[in-house]
């Protein structure tokens, strides 16, 4: 279990290297060491011969990238050691296909061996990590195979998670879904029953920005932790939510003593129109009121993408007022160099020290 006394600011799967514009070759050398690799079920089919040798190099390739991730995340101050790794660790693990190579016995002793490592690396130097699997793992469709493969693509996770040696207690660990479905939060209470302990342990469920909001997700409060993403509420609910609502006070208390997460990212500047455009009123750095943007032609379709970095201190100030409550993943495309920013930007407010 992390040190949930300690506040936190994290990123996501992938590091990045200060200096960008470093040779192609050597960037993508020194950031590969911390980045998974993968491959595609076409590549497979049509290389039958090589497939599962690949697939075999791929998670061992990437169960010691996710301990590089870990390692470095653990040099950083104490209040930035936080990251969600990558969902796809073991490529083909539930593609009806190739899963046989990762499920023979031999394999699965590397697995839990390689797993363990990394967990162990994580309790030792207190960094905070979670996942977060894709849009294909949708629990609460209506489709019964699809949730029977979305339980199988999240018990995948629980796998890895049970590996790492978390999953024992309710939420050392934090994989994290959306909704989705069409059966709404009733899905989500439907299957929970079929989870194995350490997925039930550590499935929390995040607001979205298109269908399922923050007071849907809220009718799973006594069910599951709840993930608050402050971007996708600006969004669908066309708000600033305050970090003193009464419902953000409900998804703290839906985590039952520890340490909540909340998600943080911002829209994309080439989305967001010049301050003329919105009247003489507005300037650079002021926050966007979304229904001004909507009326001038803005659209939330684009709004949804994902600024690299937080270039907007106004908006960042009020991300950072949830940080006494909250641990805030970095959704930013720039990954630890955008996490970076918003730590510095907290040091300048005096929200935390040096360490």
């Amino acid at each position: 279990m992390f040190n949930d006394s300690i506040k936190r600011i994290g990123f996501c799967c992938k590091y990045l290297e200060e200096d960008q514009t470093q040779k192609p070759k050597i960037l993508k050398e020194k950031q590969q060491m911390y980045t998974e690799k993968s491959t595609t079920r076409l590549w497979c089919n049509n290389n039958p011969d090589k497939a599962e040798q690949k697939l075999l190099d791929c998670v061992e390739h990437n169960m010691q990238s996710a301990y590089n991730l870990v390692e470095y995340v653990s040099t950083l101050p104490e209040n930035m050691r936080m990251v969600r790794l990558g969902s796809n660790q073991i490529p083909m693990a539930t593609e009806p296909t190739w899963r046989y190579v990762f499920e023979d016995k031999t394999v699965i002793k590397e697995l839990e061996k390689g797993f363990s490592k990394v967990g162990e690396l994580a309790r030792d130097k207190d960094v905070r990590i979670s996942f977060h699997p894709g849009q294909f793992c949708v629990l609460a469709s209506d489709k019964p195979d699809v949730v029977e493969r979305s339980i199988d693509e999240f018990e995948y996770h629980a796998n890895m998670v049970r590996w790492m040696g978390f999953g024992k207690e309710f939420m050392d660990f934090k994989t994290n879904v959306h909704i989705s479905g069409r059966q709404g939060y009733q899905g989500i209470i439907n299957i929970l029953d079929k989870l194995s302990p350490e997925a039930r342990n550590t499935i929390a469920i995040e607001n979205d920005e298109m269908c399922w909001g923050l007071d849907e997700s809220l009718q799973l409060e006594k069910h599951v932790a709840l993930v608050l993403d402050i971007h996708h509420h600006w969004i669908r609910d066309e708000e600033y939510i305050q970090a003193n609502d009464d419902r953000v006070k409900r998804v703290i208390d839906s985590w039952r003593g520890v340490r909540p997460t909340l998600h943080y990212s911002y829209s994309r500047d080439e989305w967001l129109p010049e301050p003329s455009v919105l009247g003489a009123n507005h300037q650079h750095g002021d926050m966007h009121d979304i229904n001004n943007l909507l009326d001038v032609g803005c659209k939330k379709q684009k709004l949804r993408a994902h600024s690299d970095f937080y270039p907007n201190e106004q908006v960042n100030d009020w991300a950072l007022s949830f940080w006494q409550d909250f641990d805030i993943q970095c959704e930013a495309k720039a990954k630890n160099l955008a996490s970076k920013q918003l730590y510095e930007q907290a040091i300048d407010l005096k929200l935390c020290q040096t360490t």
